[in-house]
């Protein structure tokens, strides 16, 4: 839960696994997202082996973003948490609380 606790991060996730994607592109995908939180998540996630970063060699240079194994393992827990979630808001008397 460490690793996709953050504002965006399973967002972030998400979007990836389609495969690879440039900031502009995830932009697109997460339009609440700051450029700055954006950047700040795609560097933590990085740093934790979830995200790979690959600059191309184009002109200009161009990055693209991209699920490491353990990202990519991390997708059908996401999936399960989505289905679950889907599944909960559709049954009547089941209340989801934070207590």
């Amino acid at each position: 839960m460490a690793i996709i606790g953050g504002a965006w991060t399973v967002n972030v996730i998400w979007s990836l696994r389609a495969g690879p994607r440039r900031f502009s592109e995830l932009r697109i995908d997460i339009p609440p997202v700051s450029p700055k939180v954006l950047t700040a998540r795609l560097r933590e996630l990085e740093a934790r082996g979830v995200v790979n970063r690959e600059v191309k060699p184009t002109s200009p240079p161009s990055v693209e973003y991209s699920l490491t194994a353990l990202g990519s393992e991390l997708v059908p827990a996401i999936e399960a948490i989505v289905t679950i979630g889907h599944r909960l808001k559709g049954e009547p008397g089941v209340s989801v609380s934070n207590g």
